[in-house]
């Protein structure tokens, strides 16, 4: 197994992992994103090979702490192909995250996980790895009914 940076021939698997994921997306929507992400240096993309098939994903982004000094990594996307799962690639995916997120500075790493019954394999798999649950998550779309409120920023007078 082989955990290296996404390149561009990569994206259709990362389409087809986020409709396993359960978010329908077109490979013309994913070479969008990724070329947004891409271009910002907080996220890094990886995959895992597997005798030359793209196995899973992992997405992370580098954010910082308002309430303390230091910075931190959240895992955003994480997906192993349904062919391959229970072969140690989410474990070698995170295991680099966490390596990652070490190089850098990090002082800690952390992920969302949907509270779905799917979910629930996840979850284990994350404790087992040391993850603790800690918060609830809250989500609210800003575009529900195709119009954005005027934002007024507060340094302009």
């Amino acid at each position: 197994m082989e955990i290296r940076k996404v390149t561009q021939s990569d994206v259709k698997e990362l389409a087809i992992f986020m409709n396993q994921l359960g978010y329908p997306t077109s490979l013309e929507q994913m070479k969008s994103r990724m070329a947004q992400i891409d271009s910002n240096p907080d996220y890094l993309t990886l995959v895992a090979e597997v005798k030359g098939k793209v196995a899973g994903m992992i997405g992370l982004t580098k954010g910082y702490y308002y309430e303390m000094d230091g910075c931190y990594v959240r895992i955003v996307a994480l997906v192993v192909d349904s062919a391959f799962r229970k072969l140690g690639v989410g474990h070698e995916l995170v295991s680099e995250a966490e390596r990652w997120a070490g190089h850098i500075g990090a002082t800690g790493i952390g992920l969302n996980s949907g509270n779905r019954e799917e979910r629930l394999q996840a979850h284990a798999f994350y404790r087992k790895r040391g993850y603790v649950a800690k918060s609830t998550g809250f989500a609210k779309s800003l575009d529900s009914n195709g119009e954005r409120e005027t934002y007024h920023d507060p340094l302009q007078k």
